[in-house]
C-alpha cells in the first residue's frame, strides 16, 4: 500500500427531503476516481460524520468502498471516538464491516490536550489492536493539541501507523523537519489544500483535499508535475489551484464545495446539516468562476 497522490475526502450529498443521496454519492465517487484520484476518504470532516446517524455513516462507507473496489483505488475511513477505548472500538467495527479499507484516519485526541506523551501513547495503543493501518490526522487548530516534529517522528516509527494528514494552517518549521526525517514508508499528506504545492515541493507524498472535488484532474496533474521534477509547470499550476482552494474555504467546509457541486448539477442540493449553514451565493459563484477558469 502506498498512500501517495490525491485522496478526496467525500462530501455527503443530501436529497431534497434531507436524506443521504447515496445514488449521487456513488456517481460522484466514480467521477473523482475516473479523474485520477488515488483514493477516497469516507467520514472525514468534509463528510459531516457527526451529523449522520450510524446507519447513514455505514451506508456512506459502503458506497465509497464499492466505488474504490471497482476501480482498484484506496479507501480510507475516518474512525471516531472521544477517548482511546471508544476509538479502538470504532476501529474494530470498521475492520469487521469494511475489511477492504486501506487505512483508518484517526484524529489526534481533541479538546483533552493530553500532551505529546499522551498522544503517542494513544496511537501506540490503537496501532497495537487496530485491524487497519492508521493515518494520524494532525490538525491542532481543531484539536487544541500541538505536536513537535520529534513527536510526529515517534508516531511514524510505530508499527501500524502509515502516514499523517498534516493540517497546521501553513508550511511551518515542524513540516520542514518532518519531511526531512520521515521514514520512506511513512506518507506525509497535506490536509491544507492551499499549501499542497509547496509541501509537494518539499517531498510530501500527496494530499487529502476537499477542494479536489472541484478540479480533481488538475490537482492530480500538479502532484505528478512535482513528482516528475517539472518545477516550472508545477509552480504555475500550483498558484492557480491555491486560489481555488482559498475560495473553496471562504465559508465553513464543505459548504462552498457543496454549492459548486450543486451548481454543476453533480449533487441534488447544496444542503448541509446544522450547525452548518449553506454558503452564500457570492462565495459559491467566486469558486465556480475559478473552476471554470482553470481550462483557459
Amino acid at each position: 500500500m502506498e498512500l501517495t497522490g490525491i485522496h478526496v475526502p467525500l462530501i455527503t450529498p443530501f436529497a431534497a427531503d434531507g436524506t443521504v443521496a447515496l445514488d449521487a454519492l456513488a456517481v460522484l465517487a466514480a467521477e473523482l476516481l475516473e479523474a485520477g484520484a488515488a483514493g477516497l476518504v469516507a467520514l472525514g470532516t468534509t463528510g459531516e460524520p457527526a451529523a449522520l446517524s450510524e446507519d447513514e455513516r455505514w451506508a456512506v462507507v459502503e458506497t465509497a468502498a464499492a466505488a474504490c473496489a471497482a476501480r482498484g483505488a484506496l479507501l480510507t475511513v475516518g474512525a471516531h471516538g472521544g477517548d482511546t477505548r471508544s476509538t479502538a472500538e470504532s476501529l474494530a467495527a470498521l475492520g469487521e464491516r469494511v475489511p477492504q479499507a486501506a487505512a483508518a484516519l484517526v484524529t489526534v485526541p481533541a479538546f483533552l490536550r493530553p500532551g505529546e506523551a499522551g498522544t503517542v501513547a494513544h496511537f501506540r495503543a490503537l496501532a497495537a489492536s487496530s485491524p487497519l493501518p492508521l493515518v494520524v490526522y494532525h490538525i491542532p487548530y481543531r484539536t487544541g493539541q500541538q505536536l513537535s516534529a520529534a513527536a510526529l517522528l515517534e508516531l511514524a516509527a510505530l508499527d501500524g501507523v502509515v502516514g499523517v494528514k498534516y493540517a497546521t494552517g501553513g508550511v511551518d518549521q515542524t513540516a520542514v523537519e518532518l519531511l526531512a526525517a520521515a521514514p520512506a514508508d511513512f506518507a506525509v499528506l497535506t490536509g491544507e489544500d492551499a499549501f499542497l504545492s509547496p509541501l509537494l515541493a518539499l517531498g510530501a507524498a500527496g494530499g487529502i483535499l476537499a477542494s479536489a472535488h472541484l478540479a480533481t484532474a488538475r490537482f492530480v496533474e500538479l502532484t505528478q508535475a512535482w513528482q516528475a521534477g517539472d518545477a516550472a509547470r508545477a509552480r504555475a499550476l500550483g498558484h492557480r489551484l491555491t486560489g481555488l482552494a482559498l475560495a473553496a474555504f471562504a465559508a465553513p467546509n464543505p459548504t462552498v464545495i457543496k454549492g459548486v457541486l450543486h451548481a454543476q448539477g453533480r449533487i441534488p442540493t447544496p444542503d448541509v446539516r446544522l450547525p452548518l449553514l449553506p454558503a452564500g451565493g457570492a462565495e459559491v459563484e467566486a469558486a465556480l468562476k475559478l473552476v471554470s477558469g482553470l481550462d483557459h
